[in-house]
C-alpha cells in the first residue's frame, strides 16, 4: 500500500493552497461583513484560475478540462476547503453531470461551462423534497409537443451567478407494489427563460456570501432539446454523475478542519496563562492531539473513497462513510479549536466563530448524516438479506 502523494499530486496541493492563501484569504472578511461577492471580484478570481490551468479541472481533457482523476480532484477540493466557499465558488468546478450533454447541448452548455464562459447551478431540493427526492412536487407535463414545468425549488446554491440551471422534476408516476413512484427527468433551463424566475432565498448563518436562491416555474415551456439524458431517466443521470459529490463535501471538511487546527496549534503555542504557554497544560495539549487524530482519520477515509472510484471499485458505502465522518468531525474540531481560544474564539476578530457556524450545514446538505448512515447500513445488510 502506498500512502504518499506523487510529485504531481504534491504540486497540485501546493499550487491550490498557495492560490487560496493569496487570492481568497484577503477577501474573506469583506465577504463575511457584506454577505456578497462583488461581480468584478468573482470574475477576477475566475480569470486567475483559468490562467493557472485549473478551471474545470474535474472535466476530461477531450472537452477542455484538466482531466484530473477522483483522487487528484479530491486534493483540489481539500485545499479549497480552507477558504471562503463564496469565493472559491469562482475557482470553477462545473457539475460533472454536464458530461451527459449530447449534440447541440455540448456547444450551448458543456463546452462554455468548461471554458468559464457560462456558469451552472444544480436544482433538486424543494420545500417538501429534501432527502426524499421522489417527493418532489415540481412537475413537467407534455403539452403541444413541449414540456410545461410548474413548481418551485429552494436552497439552490450558486444560483445567484448561474447562467443556466440543471433541474430535476417529476414527469409521471408509476404504480408499484410499494405504492406510487414518481418518474424524474432532468432539464437544462436558461436564466431569463419565459416562465422561469430566480429570486433571493433565505438568510443562512453558514457560508455567508454563498447564497441560496428560490427558483419558480410558472408554465415554463421547454422543448425536448432541453432534456438532459433520457425522459424519465433522471435517476440514472443522477446516480451516474452526482453521487461522488459527497466526496467533495468530505474533502472540504478536511481542508477547513486543517485550517482550524493550524490556528489552534499556533494560538496554544503562543498564548500564556499562569506563567507558561497553554499548550503545556494537558487540558489543551490533549485537545490538540484529539483534533489532529480526527482530521487525519477523516482525511484517509476521504482519500481512500476517491482512490476506490479511480480504481473502478464499488465505493458507495466508503463515500457515505467519508461524508458522514468528515462532516461530523468538522463540527467537533471547530468547537474544540474555538475552546482553545476561549472567549476570543467567539469574537469576529478571529475566523473561528465563522468556521464554527459554517460547519453546521455540512451535516445536512448533499445528504444528511442520517441518510449517510442509511446508505452504509443498507450496504452492509443487503447481502445478508436483511
Amino acid at each position: 500500500m502506498e500512502f504518499g502523494l506523487s510529485d504531481e499530486q504534491e504540486m497540485i496541493v501546493s499550487t491550490v493552497r498557495s492560490f487560496v492563501e493569496k487570492e481568497i484569504y484577503p477577501h474573506e472578511e469583506m465577504v463575511e461583513r457584506t454577505g456578497s461577492v462583488p461581480r468584478e471580484l468573482g470574475e477576477e478570481i475566475k480569470r486567475k484560475v483559468i490562467d493557472l490551468g485549473f478551471y474545470a479541472c474535474n472535466f476530461p481533457e477531450e472537452v477542455g478540462g484538466a482531466g484530473l482523476g477522483h483522487l487528484d480532484f479530491t486534493l483540489v477540493e481539500r485545499e479549497l476547503g480552507r477558504g471562503s466557499m463564496a469565493l472559491t465558488h469562482f475557482f470553477g468546478r462545473p457539475q460533472n453531470i454536464l458530461m451527459a450533454c449530447e449534440g447541440e447541448q455540448r456547444e450551448r452548455y458543456l463546452l462554455p461551462a468548461v471554458r468559464g464562459e457560462r456558469m451552472d447551478a444544480l436544482a433538486m431540493t424543494e420545500p417538501d423534497a429534501g432527502s426524499d427526492v421522489r417527493g418532489m412536487k415540481c412537475t413537467a407535463v407534455r403539452n403541444g409537443g413541449d414540456w410545461v414545468i410548474n413548481g418551485s425549488k429552494h436552497f439552490i446554491s450558486g444560483a445567484e451567478h448561474a447562467d443556466f440551471f440543471i433541474v430535476f422534476v417529476a414527469t409521471g408516476v408509476d404504480e408499484t407494489p410499494k405504492g406510487p413512484k414518481k418518474r424524474i427527468t432532468c432539464f437544462i433551463v436558461d436564466r431569463g427563460h419565459p416562465g422561469f424566475e430566480v429570486r433571493e432565498g433565505y438568510q443562512s448563518v453558514s457560508h455567508r456570501g454563498y447564497k441560496n436562491c428560490i427558483l419558480d416555474f410558472d408554465n415554463c415551456r421547454l422543448p425536448d432539446a432541453q432534456v438532459l439524458g433520457e425522459v424519465d431517466g433522471g435517476f440514472e443521470v443522477m446516480n451516474t454523475w452526482l453521487y461522488a459529490t459527497r466526496i467533495t463535501v468530505a474533502a472540504f471538511c478536511v481542508g477547513r478542519a486543517r485550517r482550524c487546527f493550524d490556528l489552534a496549534l499556533q494560538y496554544a503555542a503562543e498564548r500564556k496563562q499562569f506563567g507558561q504557554q497553554i499548550a503545556k497544560f494537558q487540558g489543551i495539549g490533549f485537545q490538540i492531539a484529539d483534533i489532529i487524530t480526527e482530521i487525519d482519520a477523516a482525511d484517509w477515509l476521504t482519500l481512500a473513497a476517491a482512490w476506490r472510484l479511480d480504481a473502478g471499485k464499488p465505493a458507495n458505502r466508503e463515500i457515505a462513510s467519508a461524508k458522514l465522518y468528515a462532516s461530523e468531525m468538522l463540527a467537533r474540531v471547530t468547537d474544540a479549536s474555538l475552546q482553545v481560544y476561549g472567549g476570543m474564539g467567539l469574537m469576529a476578530d478571529f475566523p473561528l466563530e465563522r468556521f464554527w457556524r459554517d460547519a453546521r450545514v455540512e451535516r445536512i446538505w448533499d445528504g444528511t448524516s442520517e441518510i449517510q448512515r442509511h446508505i452504509i447500513s443498507r450496504d452492509l445488510f443487503r447481502p445478508l438479506g436483511a
